[in-house]
């Protein structure tokens, strides 16, 4: 960015830093406009100005072309309602054209504008282009659904001419400009927060536990477009339906064209927590048994939003009330065990048996071998998996050539392997097993001369072999299945990286008959080169261990998306070679380390040894 946008002359929107008490400037807030604190123009996304409130400022009269790049770039980055004075910048037409809720373009730093060129001075003296220019790292669409980036260069042109404004005088103006907005990484994470809307699992008939979570991006304050606070606008985006990706495997209870009662721009509990959600006529469609189903996915999506705290939700029609439900009684819709859902680990001891921790969330439990041949057989095993409802478990012979599957409630003799790799190499046969929570067994036979995803259906019988378009000659490495069974975590080999993907999982048919496959694969973290471990935590996020290229290695969270979690970066630990994360994300992160073993993290802990001996820790999943 050059000195001459850094100064920030007349006709540039201004940032107030304010006190913290209050923590962004709105009246409603802080009763007052702060007395304290400086008033300062400051360049677009400038680190660490989370506490600060943009006010844009129309063009000055006279201003010249470069003020009004300037001052447009700057005024996208603030909540002028409707975009009124950001408007102000383009010519009448251009200002009608303008699209700025069709998405916005997420740059590492700021966009840079250059011009105009030397073409530009020399051809008219009426009309002149700047172009804008920078590291595109991610999309937002009209969705409000991100997508991550491989960086690469981003380039559009603003084309200004000399408009005859209001008082007769000819004024610049930008008359070319692209629909949606153009913001620094730092700005968009001050404006926009990540939420998780909810829908259910398609094809499943038992409708709890079929809650998937569908992440999208709002505004953290006022969205300048349709004026809703930050829970109307979630709420209006479920309504919208599911996003793009995920549309093919979800369903919502809502009839189609449910909306918002036409301005309805603030929603809030009232003093009993009680959430009223006045909808059109078309809600009144849905029957009792639908309404309180489409009260369960208001309740999770709002549940993420600490503002709204939320007791029962209430929907209404135009006739009246339609239905409620209590916080209490959405919890039969939950898409995992939660908080309430089994804290028992499982891990391969050093000779080869699967042992049990119970209870280790208190820390009040030793570990166990388990019930069966997976934990006194004469087979030693390297790796675990155990189905979500601790029925069952699938270990990995130490060779990683057979996978084997037995109870965990009753003695059984030792069965004959599931699935056997003809791989030559150890490295090439096969993954560490991840079940699901339809109760499918998922297994990777990394041989190279016949790469297979395979699934077992209730972990038993002949092993299907699952399509996975889109890998384009890389191979799987690991897979972590979520708990809703319609989304799955893969590492991807390929040139000499392993990468994160995450893939939808689509079935068509039923029984025997049913087809599986892997579609739409989406790099997850393209700032990872190389990712060593992955794992679940929680609805819609992932624990990632990786490194950027020429960096080293770190524990961070990423959510399903693909953006970065407001969580972060973790505490760093040494030569993490896995990780395991549980569906309820109060339970402490687990990974085995070459140096100190198996480590454990808990919530606002250090990470701490737990057993010196031992590999392969896993949750249930």
């Amino acid at each position: 960015m050059d000195t001459d946008r850094r100064r920030g002359g007349h006709g540039r929107a201004v940032r107030l830093s304010v006190l913290l008490g209050c923590g962004v400037v709105v009246l409603a807030g802080c009763g007052a406009m702060p007395v304290t604190g400086d008033v300062k123009a400051v360049d677009a996304s400038q680190p660490g100005d989370s506490q600060v409130q943009v006010y844009a400022v129309p063009p000055r009269e006279g201003a010249s072309p470069l003020e009004v790049v300037d001052g447009f770039l700057e005024s996208m980055t603030s909540d002028d309602p409707d975009f009124r004075t950001t408007r102000t910048y383009l010519t009448a037409k251009a200002a009608d054209a303008w699209q700025p809720g069709e998405g916005t373009t997420v740059l590492a730093k700021a966009p840079n504008r250059n011009g105009p060129t030397i073409r530009d001075r020399a051809h008219r003296a009426d009309e002149t282009t700047y172009t804008l220019t920078g590291e595109q790292v991610a999309a937002v669409d009209a969705q409000s659904s991100y997508r991550p980036l491989a960086p690469s260069e981003y380039s559009q042109m603003l084309h200004l001419v000399q408009e005859k404004g209001a008082d007769g005088k000819q004024e610049w103006r930008i008359d070319i400009v692209p629909d949606g907005l153009v913001l620094g990484q730092s700005d968009f994470k001050r404006l926009y927060r990540s939420v998780n809307k909810y829908y259910f699992a398609a094809g499943r008939t038992d409708d709890a536990s079929a809650l998937v979570a569908d992440p999208v991006y709002v505004r953290n304050r006022i969205d300048p477009v349709t004026r809703m606070d930050t829970a109307t606008q979630t709420v209006r985006t479920l309504l919208e339906g599911p996003s793009n990706w995920l549309r093919p495997v979800v369903d919502s209870r809502f009839p189609a064209g449910t909306a918002l009662r036409k301005g309805v721009t603030s929603l809030a509990p009232d003093d009993q927590n009680v959430l009223k959600v006045p909808l059109n006529k078309k809600a009144d469609k849905a029957g009792q048994g639908a309404c309180r189903m489409m009260a369960a996915q208001v309740l999770f999506t709002l549940r993420d939003l600490t503002s709204a705290r939320v007791g029962q939700v209430e929907l209404q029609g135009e006739r009246g009330p339609l239905c409620s439900l209590g916080a209490d009684e959405a919890e039969d819709f939950a898409s995992d065990e939660g908080s309430e859902g089994p804290d028992s680990q499982y891990f391969v001891d050093g000779e080869g048996h699967v042992q049990r921790i119970p209870g280790s969330s208190r820390g009040s439990g030793d570990p166990q071998p388990v019930i069966g041949p997976l934990g006194s057989g004469t087979v030693a095993m390297s790796a675990v998996g155990v189905a979500r409802d601790e029925q069952q478990a699938a270990a990995v012979s130490a060779d990683q050539q057979d996978l084997y599957v037995s109870s965990l409630t009753e003695e059984s003799e030792p069965a004959a392997p599931v699935v056997t790799s003809r791989a030559k190499k150890a490295a090439d046969r096969l993954s560490v097993p991840s079940w699901d929570g339809r109760g499918d067994l998922w297994v990777a036979d990394r041989d190279p001369a016949a790469p297979r995803l395979l699934r077992l259906v209730g972990g038993s019988g002949e092993p299907q072999e699952v399509s996975v378009p889109g890998l384009y000659g890389g191979r799987i490495e690991a897979l972590r299945m979520s708990a809703d069974g319609v989304r799955i975590a893969l590492r991807v080999s390929k040139d000499g990286h392993t990468t994160l993907h995450i893939g939808r999982v689509e079935r068509h048919g039923s029984g025997e008959a049913e087809q599986v496959s892997v579609e739409d694969l989406r790099q997850a973290a393209p700032q990872l080169a190389d990712v060593t471990a992955v794992s679940w935590s929680g609805r819609s996020r992932l624990v990632v261990v990786g490194k950027e290229e020429g960096g080293v290695q770190q524990v961070r969270y990423v959510q399903a998306d693909g953006s970065m979690s407001s969580s972060g970066v973790l505490p760093g630990v040494n030569q993490v070679t896995a990780v395991a994360a549980a569906d309820d994300e109060q339970l402490p992160l687990m990974a085995d380390t070459e140096s100190d073993g198996i480590v454990k993290l808990s919530p606002g802990d250090n990470w701490q040894t737990v057993l010196k001996e031992g590999s392969s820790l896993v949750y249930p999943g």
